[in-house]
């Protein structure tokens, strides 16, 4: 991409293993642009590197998302130090959120955070998000809210950061933001879409001031043993592929 900053590569100064999440980390940034979720250069998406050290890779503050590459991302340890002193800075606010939440859930192989429109919109309803859509269904089954206190610099705020989140993967973040966590980044991904994509149909749902049809009542409880069978429990696994291909077709520097 013509206008890229020139960041050495890490290929070969990293394992395979990092290498390949470096790849799709940078992926799942340049699809946040490009489906227009991103928030100038002020939301993260971490994943965890594996290993006892609790290692993660997030952006370095201050690139557009479109122009996050694999060597561009930062290991950083559980105290926010950067493991390479010639890489970028990184956010303070998102250092905290995402070191909170790979702290306490091993389950949590990445931590996607955004601040799309329609998500900050829906934070701000009194009553969250309702369960108006099929796509609404599958995050509520695994639902959570955190109520705002503030930038997210403070280091008590990390504890109830984790009691409100528990063992859910959809959180929203109140007059803040949307949070999804999985297994890898394609789940995480996949997660953000769907809570994305709810958050659209309810505020479109709302505008259009007509009386609305809610999904009947015990049908969310069912909602995750049927995603299960949807998908066969591979629903990020299952689009990721085609997701790298699209963006392979717009251009490739992610890789780099």
């Amino acid at each position: 991409m013509p206008g890229l900053l020139s960041i050495p590569s890490k290929k070969g100064e990293v394992s395979e293993e990092e290498w390949q999440l470096r790849v799709d980390l940078a992926a799942a940034y340049r699809l946040v642009a490009l489906y227009g979720w991103d928030d100038l250069v002020f939301t993260h998406i971490s994943a965890r590197i594996p290993g006892d050290e609790h290692h993660f890779l997030i952006n370095p503050y201050g690139m557009m998302f479109e122009e996050i590459t694999a060597s561009s991302l930062v290991r950083i340890d559980q105290e926010g130090n950067k493991l390479n002193p010639d890489d970028f800075d990184v956010n303070p606010a998102g250092f905290t959120i995402h070191s909170a939440i790979h702290a306490v859930r091993d389950d949590a192989a990445c931590v996607m955070h955004l601040h799309t429109t329609d998500g900050i919109a829906v934070s701000a309803q009194q009553e969250g998000l309702l369960p108006l859509s099929q796509q609404s269904l599958f995050a509520l089954s695994s639902m959570s809210y955190h109520d705002y206190e503030g930038v997210a610099l403070r280091e008590d705020e990390k504890a109830r950061l984790q009691k409100d989140l528990g063992d859910a993967n959809f959180m929203i973040l109140r007059n803040h933001g949307l949070l999804t966590t999985g297994a890898s980044i394609a789940d995480a991904f996949l997660s953000m879409f769907i809570l994305q994509r709810s958050c659209e149909i309810q505020v479109r749902a709302l505008a259009g001031n007509q009386p609305l049809t809610p999904v009947p009542a015990g049908i969310v409880e069912t909602m995750q043993q049927q995603a299960a069978q949807v998908t066969k429990g591979l629903g990020g696994h299952l689009a990721w592929p085609g997701l790298l291909r699209k963006l392979d077709r717009i251009d490739n520097s992610f890789r780099d």
